[in-house]
């Protein structure tokens, strides 16, 4: 496939291209200003840039597709977005000139989220979502990476960067604000993040306590220690840390959006409507509180301006009931005079802030929520952008009115298309029903119109300047286009009520196409001469899916496809349909009384093809392409003519190939039938050669985010095509771009004549169309509201018995004519004339049915006057049968599924009762039962018990024998561990023996703490209260308790049984003896009843699961043998009972102790003591007696609870077991929490560990890299006298004040009245280059020759110079180089910081464990012990000094301290053994007093010793050797040193070295020059003697004074010149030897003098 396309596309590049000629589309995110005059914002896959003065637009193309996160930089005029697709990446555009500057690949996988650029400094930040959610720091300049951070499911709707610091960064979400800080380590940079303590959603302040660790202040003595809440629920990981309960948190605000301030403040609105202000160093959000200024009624309102878009009292009723309503800001904008914020009242507000209070103006009002406010770069201009995409400029300083830049669609482009010709304008609608004209030029708006309603399809008239939209309603409008800036609708039509999904234009416009939903296609006269009237209608076989036409010029014939695909079959079917002219011309004769087109004239023609397909279009020549549905396909059919309309054979493709696209697709026919188009969910463009299918052009104009491409409409000539997306609100004008030799050919002479007919037509329907009516909305809604009123008044009349008369019916169809469909109209004219036609049968009727129904009034006359036994009932009059049958159907039905739902209920009843009965009832091998008293409201309840499991029986078999092995084990350590007290005479001994019991018996019960062992429980194998310090034990002791508990109930419940039998005997016996008394009764003629006992439903239990006859209020009707059956079986019961009570004795026992001969206590003890009647009543009503009553009873009841409380010792040992196992298992869950806690603190703090010591490393590294420049730079200062020692002092000093001397640094020229709150501050990087090349360029000019000092050699100047601007390099990379140390030291500072604090939380968690472990021990240790004390013994009154303090006591049993006194006196004996042992070892004491002596003359010895040592000489090395721990490390770091500073010498001598040979060459030059000299003096010296040797011939010839004068003072000027040489290359030798000296000085100061020091 990618072949393929690429081959598509070199076939496009050599045939033709498309450009984008404009785009247009809205957007509700991310609008900003690229520069002070132009904004720009993503739509779809293009970047829109609009001037803001001449509205001109510009376009940038994502290449990848949509374009995903935005971002903006008017400073730097760069623009920054992300391509939504696997592995996006980040490109920077600049602008005017739109040129990449930069590619970012990062390492997010699907998306980025947010991008942001920094106020200052080439810096971006990018947030990705699933699944990094990472944040990144970018230097886009450079494409470097500086660092990134992940925090896993943390999303965030705003990010950006501080303006006034672009090291601090705020990220925000719905739910939390957090501060980023960007920390550099010289060219490392790290991201810390600090989350805002929010406030609750009330404005309340909340203060956030640490969950997690225990508060000593907090204590409870009797429950144990207060755990945190996350230990009492168990958590011990991560959780644990966070965990609080639901009904203890309280939710924060909501962030809406943020705003950086001067001051690196935030100012934040939320959703609860609140503004916050945010101190980012402490990071606390504090609440603003609105002040009124004082003069509210003078106050001025110049600055609210509101735009006209509703009438004056709807304006201001809005605007009052928004004011009452509390805003919430979602825009925020800060300036140098206020902050400009806005929200969901549409209303941009200036609030001045001062502390705590603020006050508010209103600046205007758009009526749309307000989601984003934006300052130009000079703060002059502010943009406003609404939720709907509508773009406002406002300029502050100007207090101008607003502008609105760009007028929002409510909603995305639904379809375009030209408006004829279609080399001018073209048309687009919304779903929304608003339709836009535009400029085909340059896509600029002209003019708008709104429907007010949801449109589905929309398309352009050839042959008028009209425009026909279809709306989800039915409706068709049609929209007179003929004044482009003045649309308006002059017709409108309600086809049915089914919404209208297509519309289609012949290619002579003579005919509208709709089709409507369930396969209904509508025919218009689409003439405005015509009234555009309905023509017809027809119905397919199924939904439509497309519609296409062809026009033959010739025949002046219209033929029309329809694409359908029936969902019984897996493929496509082609219905086509003629429409002849005749339908126009005689239309009454081509469609039947209801409307629909008769099939004779429009020739119906059915195809099935091999495909599923999507979409279809139809070529002159019978030709159809079609786009396959379920597969990326194109095919190609034949159709070829049928003879039959049943014939359905199956149409084969002729040539299929791939689309490359994401199906399913439409396909679109070029007007002159050359260009095939297709298009998909993928956004992407194929124009194909309709004849070979081979792809011509190619463009990825929208993309698949946006769900692809919605429409497409060819121009008449061919040269535009529009595009619009479905969801991405883009609309797109492409052009055709010939490139190639091969153009597309023009179109054909058919296409020719359609044009000039078309201009023709155009001409005369433009006239009419002009001349008709606006279609005034309100006055037809108005009249169909009124007749809609009526027809309802006369609907809601109630019909009488009589037959309704033909003039109401047809009353009523006239008022509903206006507000049905064109397709009920029809439907109702078809009905009045079959009224008409049948209206002399309907009179016969009618008269009949009178006739027939006072006959049979008559007879149900007669029927009433018959007797009973002849009287028929009413049914039997009924003449409807079959409504009859159809009422009786009915109700059976409804009886069925009332049945079914009693049975449905009732059997869930019957699943519950199952389950209750078998957890409650069958699972408990003794029932609940009760005992009442015959005549007291007393009653006693038996135990129900379940059957113990075997895995409660495994566990106490287990437990039984571990406490046999323990006591076993217990004895045998006694025995040998034990202290024997000596032998005691045999009598004392047996005396004692037989003593114990009765001291032990006592305490025993007491101590124990219950009086189980009275009832059947066994207590010996108990642990004692006292020995219960582990888990284990208590756990056992639960086991054992439980074990006893069973047994007492089991002991009692035995005894129950019995007195139940024997209530059950005296039931028996009372009712043998009520017989007898009933007798006698009978005798005397008394009018008593005798009283029968009988057993309740408590004592009886298992009868509320039967049902008796009793309880059946309907009586039971028993046949004579049911009834004698059940005499006798009661005659048989009572001789049972009589026969079981035949025992006097038994009477007997009855008769006087209820059939038991002990009352026991506990028997007593389970009877109910009933409350008095009149308990019922207030206590104001009663009476003295009833309140003597009432204080009985309540005495009787504390009797009865204190005596329970007493037998219920057993639970409360077991209740306070488990409490302390709780709390046991609550400590330990506490323990694991902060080992794990401490535990991750541990890690932590091995990281921040780590992290200091490569911090520290880095710094130390740096450090000394520092020290080395600014040695070198100290170096460079010291030595400039040395180097320009050949220079004149006078000139030195002037030397040297020019090299200290410094141009004057840059000042910043502050721009007083900028609007910009933030001041120009260029970034770090950018402002050092600024300064930097200011200083060179001033030292520039320093070094003009214009500043030499005078009478100072060139070549010295230029040396000079040479050494400054070194100099002054130096300078700077040390200030730099210093800069970065201290951003380091602040950085290494901070890690430390982090890592004491690091520190701090493990000590605080081990003092936390410490403290828990101490609680563990002493909970472990004091134990709850439970006591069974006496009861009646003689209490002290209250008195502090008979009451003694407890709080330190401890309980401890009696064997301790009889253990204990014994341990004294064996330590007693102990001690005097010693005292005798010490007695005799003091003997020794004289010996050692000598040995003492001794040792100290041998101290005094040594000291003097050491002290010779101590003033022994030592030299330093010495000193050092002994005192320095690490001698050979100290050693090895000052080599190392020196080292270093014979290297920084030697490149400082070389340098000098340089210097001096430099020198050198220049003396040997002018030793050369002086040479030379003195060769030319010497030959003309010679000449001079040769000269002087003649002379003196001719003066010794002529013997002259005067010649021989003058001869020797020549000579003698000779001689002087010849002296003053010798001098002067004397001295020239001497400079000579001191410059050798002082570069072999030099030399030797680049080696260490090593000399041993003596002391």
């Amino acid at each position: 496939m990618e072949s393929d396309a690429e081959n598509g596309e070199d076939i496009g590049r050599r045939v033709a291209d498309l450009e984008v000629r404009w785009v247009q589309g809205f957007t509700n995110r991310n609008v900003g200003f690229v520069n002070d005059k132009t904004i720009c914002y993503p739509c779809g896959n293009y970047i829109l840039f609009v001037d803001i003065e001449t509205k001109k637009k510009t376009v940038l193309k994502c290449k990848n597709g949509h374009v995903g996160a935005f971002a903006v930089n008017g400073k730097s005029q760069v623009v920054a977005f992300s391509d939504q697709k696997l592995n996006p990446v980040i490109y920077i555009y600049t602008f005017p000139g739109l040129v990449k500057r930069s590619e970012i690949k990062g390492q997010a996988q699907l998306d980025y989220s947010l991008l942001a650029f920094s106020y200052t400094g080439p810096y971006l930040a990018s947030y990705s979502s699933v699944p990094e959610f990472a944040l990144s720091i970018w230097d886009w300049q450079e494409n470097i990476l500086l660092c990134s951070k992940s925090q896993p499911g943390v999303t965030v709707t705003s990010m950006s960067f501080n303006p006034m610091n672009w090291h601090q960064l705020c990220l925000s979400n719905e739910n939390s604000l957090t501060v980023w800080n960007i920390e550099r380590n010289d060219q490392e940079h790290h991201l810390k993040s600090k989350p805002v303590r929010l406030p609750a959603e009330d404005g309340s302040l909340m203060y956030n306590q640490d969950v997690f660790f225990s508060h000593p202040g907090i204590q409870d003595l009797y429950y144990g220690p207060v755990l945190p809440i996350s230990a009492i629920a168990g958590l011990a990981g991560d959780e644990a840390e966070t965990f609080r309960p639901k009904d203890d948190i309280q939710p924060s605000v909501h962030p809406t959006v943020h705003c950086w301030t001067a001051t690196s403040d935030l100012y934040m609105g939320c959703e609860e409507g609140h503004f916050l202000a945010i101190n980012v160093e402490t990071l606390k959000a504090s609440l603003l509180y609105y002040k009124p200024p004082r003069d509210t009624k003078e106050r001025r309102r110049t600055q609210f301006h509101s735009l006209p878009l509703l009438s004056d009292d709807s304006l201001k009723n809005e605007e009052d009931k928004r004011r009452k309503q509390k805003p919430v800001l979602l825009a925020m904008a800060y300036h140098k005079d206020g902050l400009y914020a806005a929200g969901s009242d549409g209303i941009v507000h200036f609030y001045q802030i001062k502390g705590t209070h603020y006050q508010m103006d209103n600046c205007f009002d758009v009526s749309e929520p307000i989601i984003s406010l934006v300052f130009s770069p000079d703060y002059n201009i502010l943009l406003v952008e609404t939720d709907k995409g509508s773009v406002y400029v406002y300029k502050p300083s100007q207090n101008e009115k607003v502008i609105k830049l760009l007028d929002a669609c409510n909603d995305h482009f639904l379809s375009a298309d030209f408006l004829t010709p279609g080399n001018k304008y073209c048309v687009s609608v919304a779903i929304s029903g608003e339709v836009h004209v535009w400029l085909l030029e340059d896509g600029a708006f002209i003019s708008k119109l709104c429907l007010n309603t949801q449109a589905t399809a929309m398309v352009c008239c050839p042959s008028s300047y009209s425009v026909a939209v279809g709306t989800k309603v039915g409706h068709v409008y049609f929209i007179d286009v003929t004044k482009v800036e003045t649309p308006r609708v002059v017709h409108r039509v309600l086809l049915s009520n089914l919404p209208v999904q297509h519309l289609q234009y012949d290619q002579s416009g003579q005919y509208l196409i709709t089709g409507a939903a369930e396969g209904h296609i509508f025919i218009l006269d689409a003439r405005p001469s015509k009234l555009f009237q309905v023509l017809g209608y027809l119905v397919m076989s199924s939904e439509v899916l497309g519609l296409s036409t062809i026009y033959d010029v010739e025949s002046e014939l219209v033929e029309v496809m329809a694409l359908l695909c029936p969902p019984d079959l897996r493929r496509a079917r082609l219905e086509i349909f003629c429409l002849p002219s005749a339908i126009t011309i005689d239309n009454d004769e081509c469609i039947d009384e209801r409307g629909m087109l008769k099939n004779s004239v429009i020739q119906k023609h059915q195809y099935e093809l091999e495909y599923p397909l999507s979409s279809a279009v139809r070529q002159k020549g019978d030709t159809v392409y079609g786009y396959c549905k379920h597969a990326p396909f194109i095919c190609k059919y034949h159709l070829t003519k049928k003879k039959t309309w049943k014939d359905v054979s199956v149409t084969l493709s002729e040539k299929r190939i791939p689309s490359h696209q994401f199906a399913p697709g439409f396909l679109h026919l070029s007007p002159n039938s050359q260009l095939l188009a297709s298009v998909a969910k993928d956004g992407v463009l194929f124009i194909h050669d309709a004849v070979t299918l081979e792809t011509v052009a190619r463009e990825h104009c929208h993309s698949y985010q946006g769900q692809g491409i919605g429409s497409l409409a060819f121009s008449l000539d061919g040269q535009f095509l529009l595009v619009n997306g479905m969801d991405d609100g883009t609309l797109v004008c492409l052009k055709w771009n010939r490139t190639g030799e091969d153009e597309i050919k023009e179109p054909t002479d058919d296409w020719r004549l359609i044009l000039a007919f078309l201009n023709n037509s155009i001409y005369n329907e433009n006239a009419v169309l002009k001349s008709m009516e606006e279609w005034n909305i309100a006055t037809e809604s108005l009249l169909e509201s009124s007749l809609e009123m009526e027809s309802q008044e006369m609907l809601q009349k109630k019909p009488s018995v009589e037959v309704m008369d033909e003039d109401s019916y047809l009353n009523l169809n006239i008022l509903s004519t206006d507000e049905m469909t064109w397709l009920n109209q029809k439907v109702q004219k078809a009905i009045k004339e079959e009224i008409k036609k049948f209206a002399d049968k309907r009179k016969e009727l009618k008269k009949g049915i009178k006739k027939l129904r006072k006959t049979i009034q008559e007879m149900m006359y007669e029927n009433e006057q018959a007797p009973d036994i002849e009287r028929l009932d009413q049914q039997e009059f009924n003449l409807d049968i079959e409504e009859q049958e159809r009422l009786q159907v009915e109700s059976e039905q409804e009886v069925a599924k009332i049945r079914k739902e009693i049975e449905m209920e009732n059997l869930a009843k019957c699943y519950l009762r199952d389950v209750i009965k078998k957890e409650c009832w069958d699972s408990m091998s003794i029932k609940g039962r009760a005992i009442k008293c015959f005549h007291a409201a007393y009653e006693v309840k038996n135990y129900p018990m379940k059957e113990r499991s075997k895995e409660e029986l495994e566990a106490l078999e287990r437990v039984l024998q571990l406490k046999k092995f323990e006591s076993a084990d217990f004895k045998i350590r006694k025995e040998i561990v034990e202290f024997q007290p000596q032998a005691v005479p045999p009598k004392e001994e047996g005396e004692k023996v037989e003593e114990e019991p009765a001291t032990d018996e006592a305490p025993s019960s007491s101590l124990i703490g219950s009086l189980s062992a009275q009832f059947g429980g066994d207590t010996s194998i108990l642990y004692h209260q006292m020995d219960l310090h582990t888990r284990e034990q208590k756990i056992n002791q639960i086991i054992l308790l439980q074990d006893i508990i069973y047994k007492v109930k089991t002991a009692f419940n035995k005894e129950f049984d019995t007195v139940a039998r024997q209530k059950e005997q005296e039931i028996a016996r009372v009712k043998e003896r009520n017989l007898r008394i009933q007798e006698i009764v009978e005798q005397l003629e008394l009018q008593e009843e005798v009283w029968e006992p009988a057993l309740t439903d408590d004592e009886i239990p298992e009868r509320a699961l039967t049902v008796q006859d009793s309880e059946i209020k309907v009586e039971k009707y028993l046949t004579p043998e049911q009834r004698a059956k059940a005499e006798m079986m009661a005659k048989i019961e009572m001789e049972r009972r009589l026969a079981s009570l035949n025992s006097a004795r038994q009477r007997a026992l009855y008769d006087m102790m209820n059939g038991v001969l002990e009352i026991k206590k506990e028997d007593i003890l389970k009877i109910e003591i009933p409350p008095p009647p009149f308990v019922s009543k207030p206590d104001t009503l009663w009476n003295e007696e009833e309140k003597k009553v009432f204080k009985e009873f309540e005495k009787k009841v504390k009797e009865l609870n204190e005596e329970r409380e007493k037998y219920r010792k057993e639970e409360l040992k077991i209740n306070n077991l488990l409490y302390s196992l709780l709390l046991d298992e609550e400590l330990s869950t506490r323990e694991a929490g902060l080992n794990h806690f401490l535990d991750k603190k541990q890690k932590e703090k091995l990281s921040t560990a780590q992290a200091v010591q490569v911090a520290r490393a880095q710094d130390d590294a740096y450090r000394e890299t520092y020290d080395n420049l600014a040695a070198e730079d100290k170096i460079l200062e010291r030595g400039f006298k040395k180097e320009f020692s050949d220079v004149p002092a006078h000139h030195i000093d002037h030397l040297f004040k020019l090299y200290k001397r410094r141009p004057r640094a840059q000042k910043i020229k502050m721009h007083l009245d900028t609007a910009n709150p933030y001041g120009d501050r260029p970034g770090s990087a950018r402002a050092y280059k600024e300064a930097l090349a200011h200083l060179m360029k001033a030292i520039d000019e320093m070094d003009d020759p214009e500043n030499m000092p005078e009478g100072l050699d060139p070549t010295v100047w230029e040396r000079f110079c040479l050494a400054r601007r070194t100099k002054v390099e130096s300078e700077q990379l040390v200030k730099r180089k210093a800069l970065t140390l201290a951003e380091m030291q602040a950085f290494l500072q901070k890690r430390i910081d982090d890592d004491e604090k690091i520190r701090m939380d493990i000590e605080k968690i081990l003092n936390e464990l410490n403290t828990l472990r101490e609680e563990k021990m002493r909970f472990q240790l004091d134990l709850t012990i439970q006591f069974l004390l006496k009861q009646g013994q003689v209490e002290l009154e209250s008195a502090a000094e008979l009451i003694p303090d407890y709080t330190d006591a401890i309980l401890i049993h009696k064997s301790v301290i009889e253990e204990l006194n014994c341990t004294i006196r064996a330590q007693g004996e102990k001690k005097i053994a010693s005292m005798v042992e010490s007695k005799d070892f003091s003997k020794g004491i004289f010996q050692l007093e000598w040995e003492h002596k001794k040792m100290k003359m041998l101290m005094e010895d040594l000291n003097q010793k050491a002290r010779d040592i101590q003033k022994l000489h030592v030299s330093r090395d010495r000193q050092l050797f002994l005192s320095v721990l690490n001698y050979d490390s100290r050693i090895t770091q000052q080599v190392s040193v020196m080292e270093q500073t014979l290297g920084v010498m030697d490149k400082l001598h070389k340098k000098n070295v340089k210097n001096r040979q430099k020198v050198f060459k220049d003396l040997e030059k002018r030793i050369c020059l002086k040479e030379q000299a003195n060769y030319k003096l010497s030959q003309e010296l010679q000449e001079m003697l040769v000269s002087v040797s003649e002379r003196r011939h001719i003066f010794e010839a002529a013997d002259t004074q005067l010649i021989s004068e003058k001869a020797a003072k020549d000579h003698y000027r000779d001689i002087v010149q010849r002296r003053q040489l010798v001098d002067l290359a004397k001295e020239q030798a001497q400079e000579i030897a001191v410059l050798q000296a002082e570069v072999e000085r030099l030399r030797m100061r680049t080696f260490p003098a090593l000399f041993e020091t003596e002391y």
